[in-house]
This record gives structure tokens, C-alpha cells and sequence, in this order.
């Protein structure tokens, strides 16, 4: 059987895993607040500056990503900082940036 053909691994955990994380990720202001994270933690100012949005806006939609234990956040000060929870997000958003965001030649 050529790699092609190996269907993907079904156990019904990793589906869900899989599907709540996507689902959190689908919204482009959520995506677009990952992709400013990346591998850095980073308090929320620094969010809301870098995507350009309210920081009502930003708070709403990191508490999903923190709901959906996508991002994990800490308060240091009078500072939130976030981070990207799991190292997988980081490599699906890797695979993403591959297909959708080729680098041009």
C-alpha cells in the first residue's frame, strides 16, 4: 500500500481533540491571535497592538482559545501574558502556514 492510501488514524479521542481545536482555530480573529503568539508569550496589550483590534475584542477571543485549552495565560504584575498550550497547535499551524502562506521565490 503506497503512503498515499494509509487512512489516518480514527481512534475517536484524538477526532475530538482534532475537531475542538480546529473549531477554535476556524474563526480568522483567532487564528490571526495564534499566529501573533506563535512560540512567545506575550501579554495581552501586545496582542490586541499586533492584531489591531479592541482589547475587549482580543479578551473575548482569548478566553475561547483559553476554554478550548488552546492558549494558557498567566498574570505577572498588572500583565496577562498567553501562550500557545500544546506544542501540536504549533506544528498544525506550521503545516498551515506551509500550505496557505507559501514562502515566494
Amino acid at each position: 500500500m503506497s503512503e498515499e492510501n494509509v487512512p489516518f488514524e480514527m481512534k475517536e479521542d484524538n477526532i475530538n481533540k482534532a475537531s475542538k481545536a480546529l473549531k477554535a482555530m476556524g474563526h480568522p480573529l483567532r487564528l490571526k491571535i495564534l499566529c501573533v503568539i506563535g512560540q512567545n508569550e506575550l501579554p495581552v496589550m501586545e496582542i490586541v497592538k499586533q492584531v489591531g483590534t479592541t482589547q475587549s475584542n482580543i479578551s473575548q477571543h482569548i478566553d475561547i482559545l483559553r476554554e478550548k485549552e488552546i492558549i494558557t495565560s498567566r498574570r505577572e504584575g498588572s500583565k496577562i501574558l498567553c501562550r500557545v498550550r500544546d506544542h501540536n497547535i504549533l506544528t498544525l499551524m506550521s503545516a498551515m502556514q506551509q500550505t496557505f502562506c507559501p514562502t515566494e521565490n
